[in-house]
């Protein structure tokens, strides 16, 4: 694999996305930078406050909890892979979206590729983005894509970028109306959704005491010439 943090400088950050600012955009005070490691630390409070604002929301319906968070952000501080694309208004922290090696990733989400025979060094695993809602539409979300692709092609060798998508069914009581899926989006930026495979995660939803089972659906883009492997688009068969 290829070395982690290549691209960045040695203080965890792109220096060529630094201070970039976006282009046709309302909020021209707005930038991205890509943070990894102890860069990561200093806001690491600020992107706890957002998550657990926006995991809030359907579809996650996520109870935040700070100290769990505490312990999820260390993670990406001490994975040497990982990488943060964090977007600011000013020196408010309102979007962020991470990334790292399959490989480092926790071992149920690595689990439904190396059930089916497949080294997680050939993928990218992108994490979640999270937004705050007045600034969403604006083209943040596909900067995020943009920004982790090339993170992910500068400082790996992964062949596949992949992320999953928590399921709900149409009935739930909790959909809000209108409410549809991101499906459209992703399909614009490259990614194809691989029936059947599929993780679980454990989280407790508002208002629950518990802990629930969650399933999250995957999907893939190709990052360089290599063809999806055959066994991804195969449904599993039911028992």
């Amino acid at each position: 694999m290829g070395q982690p943090g290549r691209g960045l400088t040695p203080a965890g950050r792109r220096a060529s996305v630094l201070a970039a600012r976006l282009e046709n955009g309302p909020w021209m005070s707005i930038t991205l930078e890509t943070l990894s490691g102890e860069a990561l630390r200093p806001i690491m409070a600020d992107l706890a406050r957002l998550r657990i604002t926006v995991f809030r929301e359907w579809p996650y319906l996520y109870e935040g909890d700070a100290e769990y968070e505490k312990k999820y952000l260390e993670f990406y501080v001490k994975s040497p892979g990982a990488a943060v694309v964090i977007a600011r208004d000013g020196a408010q922290v309102i979007g962020a979206s991470s990334c790292l090696p399959l490989r480092d990733e926790a071992p149920d989400v690595r689990a439904p590729f190396e059930a089916r025979g497949l080294s997680p060094d050939q993928f990218f695993y992108f994490g979640e983005s999270v937004l705050l809602p007045s600034y969403r539409g604006q083209g943040l979300g596909v900067r995020f894509f943009e920004e982790r692709e090339r993170y992910a092609l500068t400082d790996s060798r992964a062949e596949f970028a992949v992320f999953c998508s928590v399921r709900r069914p149409a009935e739930h009581p909790l959909r809000p109306e209108g409410a549809g899926t991101l499906h459209a989006f992703w399909a614009k930026r490259g990614f194809s959704p691989l029936p059947g495979v599929a993780c679980t995660m454990m989280w407790k939803e508002p208002g629950q005491v518990d802990e629930t089972l969650h399933w999250l659906d995957f999907f893939i883009k190709p990052l360089r010439a290599a063809p999806v492997p055959q066994v991804l688009l195969q449904p599993e068969k039911q028992s």
